[in-house]
């Protein structure tokens, strides 16, 4: 099958300014990216930035850039930008691959990329991974996702959902994983049909989107199909902060 991975790159960031540009092992981290990408079974790969250096970069690398606006509030509108202005077709799949994601693994890409290819009733398909500990189910930060038995997501949330109501029970230690639910982190990778792009950015902004600050919601609130599936193969945490980026230098060293 043929798609194509669009890397969004910002150089403005609140915690990390200048993120895709920061060096690992001797290379900017969305080279990184772009060379995970490459390695994906993808016809196309394509850095998308508002930003004249990172974009000078991208192109000393060998990468195909497309300029985008400085004004987009968000990365799907940036997709969107990208698609078109290369004019792509409303049924083709595109794969947003985050520029802070070095290690990303391909399997991962070419999975999503696939699962939105064998779904034609989903617009979007995405990733989870197994929540393992209480800790992450109660962490705000930690995006949960439950899906129905065709694997099409019933709904994304920060809070614990859907919530242990027994384990939960006032008085009771939450220091345990309860057992009896299979929770799912949401891992933010996205395979998108063009079509879904392009109504997205005609979208006004949801009420839940707006109160769980996820923006997939706005596609659900607006009726479209996200199908997730468990990785085949769990990616290392991102990069979001400085810090983050020595933790992970740390852990190339250590091989």
């Amino acid at each position: 099958m043929s798609f194509s991975v669009i890397i969004p790159a910002r150089f403005a960031s609140t915690r990390f300014p200048g993120k895709p540009l920061a060096e690992l092992q001797g290379k900017p981290m969305v080279q990184h990216v772009y060379e995970r990408a490459c390695e994906s079974e993808a016809s196309r790969v394509l850095v998308a930035t508002d930003n004249q250096q990172i974009a000078d970069v991208a192109r000393g690398f060998g990468a195909e850039v497309c300029m985008t606006s400085p004004d987009h509030p968000s990365g799907t509108d940036r997709l969107q930008q990208v698609v078109s202005d290369l004019g792509y077709y409303a049924d083709d799949i595109v794969v947003n691959v985050q520029g802070d994601e070095p290690l990303v693994p391909a399997r991962i890409i070419n999975q999503v990329a696939h699962n939105l290819k064998a779904e034609p009733g989903a617009s979007i398909a995405t990733l989870s991974e197994p929540i393992t500990d209480v800790e992450s189910l109660l962490n705000p930060n930690v995006v949960k996702v439950v899906s129905d038995v065709k694997g099409m997501a019933l709904y994304f949330s920060r809070a614990p959902v859907p919530w242990p109501r027994n384990a939960f029970a006032d008085g009771t230690d939450v220091s345990a994983m309860p057992a009896d639910f299979p929770w799912q982190r949401h891992i933010g990778i996205y395979a998108y049909r063009v079509k879904l792009l392009n109504d997205f950015v005609k979208w006004a902004p949801a009420p839940i989107e707006e109160t769980e600050c996820l923006e997939q919601l706005r596609a659900m609130w607006n009726g479209a199909r996200i199908h997730v599936a468990e990785a085949d193969e769990q990616p290392p945490a991102g990069v979001d902060t400085p810090e983050d980026l020595e933790r992970l230098k740390r852990l190339l060293e250590q091989g």
